[in-house]
């Protein structure tokens, strides 16, 4: 049946465009010649193939963000994880297998830094003759959150890896392409969502930002969220929302005040290092009446609102309705206590852009993950040695207090590997992140599994206290996400069923931290029957 079902293929070419944005031109990294990329529409359970075709001047790789691909991980993307890269004019075909997902995912490169402009949307519709949990609404826009930098984004990475210190933040943020307003030759450009008095608008928000968790919202109007990372949540009533890189909401707005022009806003819950200017799009009523000088801006949350982030987040939940169900694996197999950390390495010389001359590096439980020479799929499938180590860590080296304030720069210098940890098909799995404050570097990570949804069955600040913490995990309603921010100085508990056979990447969506290593790999064993076990691979896969 695989074989014979016809499939749809659409041809993309990434390559080099000219785009102009905060009063220079510059050449960016396209799919077809578009910034933000195509929007891709599928439909509940269908399959789609994409031939990509390399004409830029890197490597390049495309992940479906959020898309489970259930055996599937040939055509999941990461680079030296699940392929090895399509190198300049050469060519690959995705194939994209959908399961249960429904509503806003997202695609992106997955090489590098290229994702900064290599990524659109890609929603999922309910079936033919089903609809949403929601009254349909009149329109849908897609909302993409991204970042500008006026350099070349590989180089400036490239350059800070050299170096070993921060990479450059980006100079701008934008909502569909479009920095807006507020910044220099940008106001002709701005994105407008032009609505009808009365009518409701389903925005699918993306946050495709390197480095940044965002609030937005949109003057004197009301927010609805009804979806996050293509699974529905009990409706959520808000003025504004935070998302976090990787992460996708489905936000209804009724457009109910009087017809005039209001600004849509977004800017960064802070970190280390963050850009904090301020994207802005404007909503723009229909019909006749005169527009205001300048259109009403709403009381954005301050960037330190750790509180704002909290009371939004708790606030999420899932459908768990007979049609949506919730299923949270109640006995546990495998436990896992993984810390998140930004650590430093030793430097020749002393001679580095790190703190006290050292590199900047980033870990979970102390391993710093390296890219292997061919990819882990290929290793593990025709069982190819010394490419990687099965021992990713169940917990860290040693346990201090790890968000305790001022802890020494030179605590945790981790090992550098590409271990992984391999999971019993089936097996029920209970991972709990731990952030630490080493480097006083604490802040939101947006951890992303490829592969699966799981559910975040609790999270708090501070260490995590297995006897207190456990019993307060909620096991009936918990949200259901494929990327989950574990809180500045905080911890975050996830479980899943691993009944996704394959390779499947791990790693924090601020692409800062994911350079410097803060990933790691899950292999899901196959079962017992050919529908439990891993696709063979495709025809033809690229040479590393």
């Amino acid at each position: 049946m695989e074989a014979t079902k016809h499939t749809t293929t659409i041809d993309w070419i990434v390559k080099e465009t000219s785009y102009t944005r905060l009063c220079s031109t510059k050449k960016i990294l396209t799919v077809n010649g578009l910034y933000p990329g195509p929007p891709i529409y599928m439909r509940k359970g269908e399959r789609l193939n994409i031939y990509v075709r390399n004409e830029g001047k890197y490597n390049v790789t495309i992940h479906w963000h959020g898309v489970k691909q259930l055996r599937n991980p040939w055509s999941d993307g990461p680079n030296y994880v699940t392929q090895c890269p399509i190198k300049p004019g050469a060519s690959f075909t995705y194939e994209i297998v959908l399961s249960n997902e429904e509503g806003t995912l997202w695609w992106h490169a997955h090489s590098d830094w290229s994702r900064a402009t290599v990524h659109g949307p890609l929603i999922v519709l309910p079936q033919l003759g089903k609809t949403y949990p929601f009254p349909k609404p009149c329109k849908e826009v897609p909302i993409v959150l991204a970042s500008w930098f006026k350099g070349d984004v590989m180089e400036i990475i490239e350059t800070a890896l050299e170096n070993g210190g921060e990479p450059n933040k980006s100079d701008a943020l934008t909502i569909n392409g479009q920095p807006g307003d507020l910044y220099n030759c940008s106001k002709q450009g701005t994105f407008r969502m032009v609505v009808d008095y009365g009518k409701t608008y389903l925005l699918r928000i993306i946050n495709s930002i390197m480095n940044e968790a965002m609030f937005f919202m949109v003057a004197k109007h009301n927010l609805t969220v009804v979806g996050t990372d293509g699974a529905y949540i009990k409706p959520i009533r808000t003025s504004y929302i935070m998302i976090i890189p990787g992460q996708t909401m489905d936000v209804i707005i009724t457009a109910d005040q009087s017809p005039s022009h209001y600004y849509m806003t977004a800017r960064a819950y802070y970190g280390v290092v963050y850009d904090n200017t301020t994207t802005t799009a404007i909503v723009q009523y229909s019909g006749s009446y005169t527009p205001p000088s300048t259109p009403s801006f709403p009381n954005l949350p301050n960037y330190t609102d750790t509180n704002a982030v909290t009371t939004f987040t708790r606030r999420l939940k899932a459908l768990a309705t007979k049609e949506y169900p919730v299923n949270v694996p109640r006995h546990v197999d495998t436990k896992m206590y993984i810390t998140v950390s930004v650590n430093t390495r030793p430097c020749v010389k002393h001679s580095c852009d790190g703190p006290n001359g050292s590199m900047l590096a980033a870990s979970l439980n102390n391993m710093s993950f390296v890219e292997p020479k061919i990819d882990v799929l290929q290793a593990y499938y025709n069982r190819i040695k010394q490419v990687y180590k099965p021992n990713f860590p169940n917990k860290p080296p040693y346990y201090f207090n790890f968000t305790a304030e001022n802890l020494p720069d030179t605590l945790l210098t981790p090992e550098r590997g590409t271990k992984v940890k391999i999971l019993e098909y089936n097996s029920s799995v209970e991972i709990v992140f731990q952030v630490t404050n080493v480097q006083n570097a604490t802040e939101n990570h947006p951890i992303h599994l490829h592969g699966y949804n799981f559910y975040v069955v609790g999270y708090g600040f501070g260490n995590y206290i297995k006897k207190t913490d456990r019993n307060k995990f909620n096991l009936v309603d918990p949200p259901e996400v494929n990327t989950i921010g574990v809180p500045t100085n905080g911890w975050a508990a996830i479980r899943f069923r691993a009944d996704n056979p394959g390779v499947w990447f791990m790693h924090c969506h601020m692409d800062r931290h994911s350079s410097w290593g803060m990933n790691t790999v899950l292999i899901v064993k196959n079962g017992r029957t050919r529908s439990t076990s891993m696709m063979p691979p495709p025809r033809q896969l690229n040479p590393c």
